[in-house]
């Protein structure tokens, strides 16, 4: 099987093709092969690699910077979207977000509930899904990170060791996602030829201060870091950000998890698989 998959390398672009079973052909592509903002180049590329299936990890994740970006957002998150579909005849496996939900629920957003975006990044997100054909496959997630990448954990560790404390949010819950854990995921679905919408998060419930704090437990046991700091739990209130975040945004993952057949492993365990790759390359 032939498999395109755009955002190569990215945080699950990575992900992907370290974990792709072995028969399969893959083609990754980065913004560099390809400007996802151009119907007219995405459609070319679908006509010169002729996929079997697309997986498109590509995306505008800056939530912030969207606010003012609007249209790089939309042309990322949705416009891309639409044109894999137009020019890709076949499957297109689509990663979508919990931002796509307002955060007023009291219980797990399960993948048929309705979406009620509260930021620009949400919006564009949600206009991606409204794209999609229902033979096509829509996974959402949250949180994600990895080794290596730009993210949550990589950001906290540099923190903890620049500065003598730090305060984070802790009225923001949901659940990290460690990205070749959602890779894996991506393909045994494939391997399912399942469609429709399904969520994949880690097992377990986090606010980024519980998160934060666990990133600098096991990074000092780990020797990544030298001293503990204090972390203080605050409001959102307490940080003025151009976009606004859901509150609560767990996702409820047992679809998945009925499908696939797997236990769910917690966030805190592949919290430390990550930071033990992290401390394998200092």
């Amino acid at each position: 099987m032939k498999v395109l998959i755009t955002g190569a390398k990215g945080q699950l672009g990575r992900g992907l093709i370290a974990t792709a079973p072995s028969t399969v052909d893959l083609h990754p592509v980065t913004r560099d092969d390809c400007d996802l903002a151009d119907a007219s180049a995405i459609a070319a590329l679908i006509q010169q690699v002729a996929p079997d299936l697309v997986i498109n990890a590509a995306a505008y994740t800056a939530v912030d910077k969207a606010e003012r970006d609007e249209d790089a957002a939309r042309a990322i998150n949705a416009g891309a979207v639409a044109a894999l579909v137009a020019a890709h005849r076949g499957k297109l496996v689509h990663v979508s977000t919990d931002f796509v939900f307002d955060g007023t629920s009291s219980r797990a957003y399960r993948p048929d509930d309705s979406r009620n975006p509260i930021s620009v990044y949400g919006r564009s997100k949600a206009e991606g899904e409204d794209c999609l054909r229902d033979s096509d496959l829509l996974v959402r997630t949250a949180w994600a990170y990895t080794a290596g990448g730009a993210n949550f954990v990589r950001t906290m560790l540099r923190l903890m060791a620049e500065k003598p404390a730090l305060n984070v949010v802790a009225d923001q819950i949901g659940a990290p996602t460690w990205a070749p854990g959602l890779a894996r995921t991506l393909w045994r679905l494939v391997a399912k030829d399942a469609n429709g919408t399904f969520h994949h998060s880690d097992a377990g419930v986090a606010s980024w201060y519980d998160f934060a704090v666990a990133i600098q437990e096991e990074s000092l046991a780990l020797g990544l870091l030298d001293n503990a700091i204090p972390i203080a739990p605050v409001p959102t209130s307490a940080y003025s950000t151009p976009a606004a975040r859901p509150a609560f945004s767990l996702l409820d993952c047992s679809k998945t998890r009925a499908l696939l057949d797997d236990g769910h492993t917690h966030w805190r365990t592949n919290l430390r698989t990550m930071l033990q790759e992290e401390a394998a390359h200092v």
